[in-house]
């Protein structure tokens, strides 16, 4: 199996968020190795497709992604 993509594992990140955070942790490792491989230093969210789109599950889910090593910013549409 290959290792996905930042784009695979960012959209594995927005459908474990629409399914109640299943798999979160293993979807946020599958992230930080993608980000390393491609030499990328943060991860970029569209805040349209997150379930809770409000500033505080924003900074929520910031916080918790830094806590297990990723930079989460969010896109301006």
């Amino acid at each position: 199996m290959s290792e996905p993509t930042v784009a695979q594992a960012t959209e594995s990140i927005y459908a474990s968020l629409k399914a109640d955070n299943a798999d979160i942790d293993a979807h946020i490792a599958a992230l930080k190795a993608a980000l390393a491989r491609e030499g990328i230093k943060e991860a970029v969210f569209d805040p349209a497709r997150l379930v809770q789109n409000n500033r505080a599950g924003r900074k929520l889910m910031q916080a918790y992604f830094r806590q297990r090593g990723v930079t989460v910013t969010f896109s301006s549409q």
